[in-house]
C-alpha cells in the first residue's frame, strides 16, 4: 500500500522524519503499522522530493528498497527545506517495480504522491484514461495506477484549477470508476500542501512552525491527528483545515458552468 509523508513550514532537514524519528519512513518501509492488507513491507523502491532554489523541487527516486541507501542519510540531512515530500513503495501485483513507479512524480512545480490502489485497474481507468491528450498517454513514465493519477491530476492543474478542487475531482471521479479505491494523495506547490484520506489511513502533527501530513505518525508525540475518512487536510501559511471531499465536490459542482 507503500507509505508516505510531506512536510510544509520553516526550513527543516528531510532526514529527521526519514532517518531519525523513531517511526520513521525508513522503519515504516520494513515495520508499517497499518498496511491495511496491502501487504507487509514497502520494498519496491523511494523517493524524496524538496524545494530548494526556485519553483522547480528537486528530486531522487530508486527502485531499491529504501534501506539499501547508505547515502541518503548523509543527503537528507544535509539539505534543508520548507517543503519536502518522501514515499516508499510497495508495488501493486502486475505492476512494474521500476524507478519511474515512485512518488514523488513532479511537474509545473509540484510534487505529488498516491498511497493506496486503484480498484478494477487497468479496465476500470480505461474511460478516464481515454480523455488524457494521446502524447501524454503515450509518454506516461509508467503503467501504474499512480502515474495515470498524477497525469489526470495534471491535467486539471495545468488548465489553472484551483488544487484542492483538482483533487476533490480526481478521488470523485476514480471512486466512481474503480469503487472501494484506496487513494490517499500528497500534493504541494511549495507553498500548500494538500493530503487526502480516501479509505486508508493519514495523520498530521502541527509542530508550530511547521505541518507534518504522513500514512502514519512518525514519534508518539500525542498531537498527531488523525484525518477523518473521505476529508482532506490542507495546510498553508494561515494554518491547518480539514475540508469534506463530499461536501466540498458538492460545492464545486454547483459552481461549475454545467449546474448554472
Amino acid at each position: 500500500m507503500c507509505r508516505h509523508l510531506a512536510y510544509l513550514g520553516e526550513p527543516l532537514p528531510p532526514a529527521e522524519t526519514l532517518f531519525h524519528a523513531p517511526h520513521s519512513l525508513l522503519v515504516q518501509s520494513y515495520a508499517p503499522d497499518d498496511m491495511r492488507g496491502g501487504g507487509s513491507v514497502n520494498a519496491d523502491g523511494y523517493g524524496l522530493g524538496w524545494y530548494a532554489e526556485g519553483p522547480e523541487p528537486v528530486r531522487l527516486r530508486r527502485s531499491a528498497p529504501l534501506w539499501t541507501d547508505g547515502d541518503l542519510p548523509a543527503l537528507a540531512g544535509s539539505v534543508r527545506s520548507h517543503a519536502f515530500m518522501a514515499a516508499v513503495r510497495n508495488g501493486t501485483t502486475g505492476m512494474p517495480v521500476v524507478e519511474a513507479a515512485n512518488a514523488p512524480f513532479t511537474g509545473g512545480g509540484y510534487l505529488f504522491s498516491h498511497n493506496g490502489l486503484v480498484r478494477g485497474w487497468p479496465d476500470s481507468m480505461a474511460e478516464l484514461a481515454a480523455k488524457l491528450p494521446i502524447t501524454r498517454l503515450l509518454t506516461l513514465e509508467a503503467t501504474t495506477d499512480s502515474v495515470l493519477l498524477w497525469a489526470l491530476l495534471r491535467e486539471r492543474l495545468e488548465a489553472g484549477e484551483d488544487p484542492l478542487a483538482a483533487v476533490t475531482w480526481l478521488t470523485g471521479v476514480v471512486e466512481e470508476a474503480g469503487p472501494g479505491s484506496r487513494l490517499n494523495l500528497l500534493l504541494t506547490d511549495g507553498r500548500t500542501l494538500i493530503g487526502t484520506a480516501w479509505t486508508h489511513s493519514l495523520s498530521y502533527l502541527d509542530i508550530g512552525d511547521g505541518v507534518l501530513v504522513a500514512s502514519e505518525p512518525c514519534d508518539d508525540d500525542p498531537g498527531w491527528t488523525p484525518v477523518p475518512d473521505h476529508h482532506a487536510v490542507r495546510v498553508t501559511g494561515a494554518g491547518v483545515e480539514i475540508i469534506s471531499l463530499q461536501q466540498n465536490a458538492a460545492l464545486e459542482a454547483d459552481r461549475s458552468p454545467e449546474a448554472r
